[in-house]
């Protein structure tokens, strides 16, 4: 599938808040915890949980949550299909949907039962 422009408009439009409470019901009902959400959302962005937890409170939207992180240097290396787009195909100038799909991603491997160590991703050396 093909990222439009009108995709990716509406994507970091939408408030991280509304969509945070799915990834934890989502991984919880795979019998990972909270705990370790917060553990691969801080890999991917670089917020703890105290900041995480004031993001949501502002009801930020995903362009203004992906604006203010710090993307881990290793999410290049997240790759894959998720929701019919492969993320290593999805152009640059879809920036924050890129980003949405490598979280989006990170939480898939995780309510999978992949390990922490494989989530957050080393590059080889």
């Amino acid at each position: 599938m093909k990222v439009t422009s009108e995709k990716n408009e509406k994507v970091a439009k939408m408030i991280f808040a509304s969509v945070y409470p799915h990834y934890v019901n989502k991984v919880e009902k795979k019998g990972r915890t909270k705990a370790e959400l917060h553990q691969i959302i801080e890999w991917l962005t670089g917020f703890n949980t105290a900041k995480l937890q004031e993001l949501l409170d502002e009801k930020v939207t995903f362009e203004a949550f992906f604006k203010s992180a710090k993307l881990n240097p290793n999410a290049h290396l997240i790759k894959g299909v998720i929701c019919g787009y492969r993320i290593e195909d999805i152009p640059d100038e879809f920036e924050t949907y890129k980003q949405c799909r490598y979280l989006d991603k990170l939480v898939d491997e995780l309510a999978k039962g992949r390990t922490m160590e494989k989530i957050m991703r080393v590059e080889k050396k």
